[in-house]
């Protein structure tokens, strides 16, 4: 599942695409909202809300989410698609591009005024532009109010704080020396911790190879994600995976060097 830096450099390029322009087709292929015909509509923005994505479209939203298997491309008129064309969601047309959505794991069209009741949940988003010391302490509050959680479920948890998914709260665990299923209570200095989720996800907004040792040659970047069985970059003790949540919903892989993260 995309992290939120990677939702946040599609919504950017969508943006710089679409902003300003008129919808001179629209085909929405979900059967809730087939019907709905955006064409002559202004594009006004294209943002992102944690890993939502929000088409601001006259007095509509075209809210997505990719999941798993989702993602938006542009093309230029005329051109090729890059994916299968039974996969497309939703197709908008300017004079200039054609921005497809396939396989988004979520569409939905609302009345902009009601935005609020589909990601007001959300927590303080990290790659938010208004981010504050306000959202931070609202971030660290969120998570302690369930002090019995798995620290990297809290983490993940976007009611919390949004925009991390399993490769951040799986690095972040490292970098804090935290195994996973250390309760949220045993855990100090949560804003510390909110705090360096905020920096890894700015660090890497702009970039399409994340990293979080800082090295981007291939197979370095990551300190446990993905990597079991491996040795720790650090001690060289092998990286074990395992499985944390209550339910479908909670449910995390988790990465975790036995010797560096107690």
């Amino acid at each position: 599942m995309p992290e939120g830096d990677t939702v946040y450099r599609t919504a950017r390029t969508l943006d710089q695409a679409l902003r300003g322009s008129i919808l001179t087709g629209c085909d929405v292929r979900v059967p809730a909202f087939a019907t709905v015909d955006l064409t002559g509509q202004t594009v006004h923005e294209v943002v992102s809300r944690g890993k939502h994505l929000l088409h601001r479209v006259g007095t509509t939203s075209i809210h997505s989410h990719l999941k798993m298997e989702g993602a938006w491309h542009l093309y230029r008129p005329g051109t090729r698609w890059q994916r299968p064309t039974f996969q497309a969601r939703i197709v908008l047309h300017t004079a200039q591009w054609v921005a497809v959505g396939f396989e988004l794991g979520l569409l939905e069209l609302v009345p902009t005024r009601t935005e609020s009741e589909i990601v007001g949940y959300l927590g303080p988003d990290l790659l938010g532009v208004s981010w504050g010391a306000a959202d931070s302490a609202e971030a660290a509050a969120r998570i302690a109010a369930m002090p019995e959680r798995p620290i990297i479920v809290a983490l993940a948890d976007q009611r919390n704080l949004a925009g991390l998914g399993n490769v951040y709260v799986n690095e972040l665990c490292f970098l804090r020396g935290l195994s996973p299923e250390r309760a949220v209570a045993e855990v100090g200095d949560l804003a510390g911790l909110v705090h360096l989720a905020r920096r890894l996800i700015l660090a890497n907004k702009d970039r399409d190879e994340r990293t979080t040792t800082g090295n981007l040659r291939r197979g370095a970047q990551l300190w446990v994600y993905g990597r079991a069985g491996q040795p720790c970059r650090r001690c060289g003790s092998r990286i074990a995976r395992g499985r944390l949540g209550r339910n479908e919903l909670e449910l995390r892989d988790t990465y975790r060097c036995p010797r560096c993260q107690t």
